[in-house]
């Protein structure tokens, strides 16, 4: 099953919408819940409905049936009670961690990384990346991430990967040039992390197929900056699994329906895969040329971020963001 939101006037959940494999019709679904949100805290009678819909919209057989246009989708949850990004890709860990003259401590390959976010205003996919001052470090995140039920605290990794329900491809833009400091100070991220970017559409497991075993998502997310190949990262790669990041979060806490769950930056140590973020590239540049050549994101800079499946269709449909100055 395939779901999106439309974009509404207000600050909102938006609007919910069932949306076809092939990501070109959707159908407006108010009788259901009228956004994601409620639809996720609804989801044992919610689910089945929206699957029946998805089905006969497949089929043909929807008469409401509406033609897609991302540009009108938001990110699936505009806002969340809980976005929790891990750090689950330890090669990615290992650069950026020498990128800031940081050793990688044993206790990394035994306990993810893992910060909170801001989940009050993500960014729709198509939408501006706003910067306000570019000696900040602005660099682009591709990741992939799971929106969970309700998990009780204390989860074991096997309990918590069962209250998976829904799957996203993410940007998480990133201030390079603030985060070393937050950090040095002893607290952090926040400032270093503005608002964060998802593709327009979320899947159940089974739009996965195969590709959802182990607790990864076995495909590439596809990266293309300003229009050129930048990475295809394996997403399978991951140290860690979604239900071993699920149960760190839920380690002294509930996480309520719709928390978000990030797997931290897709990284692989194969260097023909590229990278899903510019630090990455940047600190590559520095061990093997002995110079960064590549510079942090500018006005105008665009980013593209898809995942496809063994038959070359697009999951979650695209990001595709603009770097643009921020004014009052």
């Amino acid at each position: 099953m395939k779901l999106g939101t439309l974009k509404t006037q207000s600050w909102g959940d938006g609007e919910l919408v069932v949306v076809s494999k092939d990501n070109s019709k959707f159908v407006r679904v108010p009788q259901v819940a009228k956004s994601l949100r409620e639809a996720i805290e609804t989801w044992p009678t919610s689910k089945e409905k929206l699957q029946n819909i998805y089905v006969n919209l497949n089929k043909g057989e929807v008469k409401e049936a509406e033609e897609v246009n991302e540009a009108l989708f938001h990110s699936p949850l505009p806002r969340s009670f809980q976005w929790a990004d891990g750090s689950a890709f330890l090669h990615h860990v290992k650069l950026v961690r020498m990128a800031r003259n940081a050793e990688m401590p044993q206790s990394l390959y035994e306990t993810p990384l893992m910060y909170q976010g801001g989940s009050d205003n993500f960014l729709a996919p198509t939408e501006d990346i706003p910067q306000i001052d570019f000696s900040h470090g602005t660099d682009f995140e591709g990741e992939v991430g799971v929106i969970t039920d309700f998990v009780p605290m204390g989860s074991t990794p096997e309990e918590a990967q069962e209250k998976i329900i829904l799957f996203v491809i993410i940007n998480d833009v990133s201030l390079r040039g603030l985060i070393p400091n937050e950090l040095a100070a002893g607290f952090g991220f926040f400032h270093g992390k503005p608002s964060t970017a998802f593709a327009p559409f979320v899947v159940t497991a089974d739009e996965l197929g195969g590709a959802w075993k182990d607790g990864r998502i076995h495909l590439p997310l596809d990266v293309e900056y300003n229009g050129q190949f930048f990475g295809k990262a394996n997403a399978g790669e991951m140290h860690f699994s979604f239900g071993q990041l699920i149960s760190h979060a839920a380690t002294t806490r509930h996480l309520m329906p719709g928390t978000l769950i990030g797997s931290g930056t897709v990284s692989n140590e194969d260097p023909e895969k590229g990278s899903s973020c510019l630090a990455e590239k940047r600190m590559l540049e520095k061990i093997n040329e002995g110079t960064i050549k590549t510079p942090f994101m500018k006005v105008g800079d665009t980013i593209k971020m898809e995942m496809k499946d063994s038959k070359g269709r697009n999951i979650f449909g695209t990001i595709f963001q603009k770097v643009s100055q921020y004014r009052k």
